[in-house]
C-alpha cells in the first residue's frame, strides 16, 4: 500500500501545473507576457518588483521567472543573483527579459546565473518557446532528483 501512495504522488507531482513568477515594473509589459503565457499550460503569478518576486518565491517557490533586468529598488541582476545564491532556489530556472542589448548587459545577465534571456521587445513565439524548454528541464530535473531520493531510500533499507 505505502508503493501505491508513493506512486499517486509522484503522479500527482508531475500533473502539477507549472507556476511562472513574471517580474515587471511596467504594467504593460507585465500583462503582455502575462497574455502571452495564456497559450501555454500554467498559471502565472505576477510580482512589479524584486523585492515583491523574492517574497513570493520564498513564500511559493514558482516553477519559472521570467524577470525583467530594469527594475526599481532592486534589478534584475541582483534578484537573480539571489535566486541563484541560495541553496533553497538555486535550481529555480530564470529568463531574464531585458531592453538592453549590449554585449556587457549580456555578460552581467549570466554572471548574475541566468538561464537564458529574451530581448524586448518580446517575440511571442520565442518566448513560449524557451518557457515551454524551461519547463521541461525543470519537470526533468525534479523527476531525478524525486528517483535519486528514491533509490537512496531503498539502499538505505537494503543495508
Amino acid at each position: 500500500m505505502t508503493k501505491t501512495i508513493a506512486n499517486q504522488k509522484k503522479n500527482d507531482e508531475s500533473l502539477k501545473t507549472p507556476a511562472i513568477l513574471v517580474v515587471d515594473d511596467n504594467e504593460q509589459n507585465l500583462e503582455l507576457l502575462q497574455a502571452y503565457l495564456e497559450d501555454i499550460h500554467c498559471r502565472t503569478i505576477p510580482a512589479r518588483d524584486g523585492i515583491e518576486a523574492l517574497e513570493i518565491i520564498k513564500k511559493s517557490k514558482p516553477d519559472l521567472v521570467l524577470l525583467d533586468v530594469m527594475m526599481p529598488k532592486m534589478s534584475g541582476f541582483e534578484v537573480c543573483r539571489r535566486i541563484k545564491n541560495n541553496p533553497q532556489t538555486a535550481d529555480l530556472p530564470v529568463i531574464m527579459v531585458t531592453a538592453l542589448n549590449e554585449l556587457g548587459d549580456i555578460e552581467r545577465a549570466i554572471e548574475s546565473g541566468t538561464d537564458d534571456f529574451l530581448s524586448k521587445p518580446v517575440n511571442k513565439l520565442e518566448l513560449v518557446t524557451r518557457v515551454k524548454t524551461m519547463l521541461k528541464l525543470k519537470h526533468l530535473s525534479d523527476q531525478l532528483e524525486r528517483t535519486i531520493a528514491y533509490l537512496s531510500e531503498i539502499e538505505k533499507q537494503a543495508k
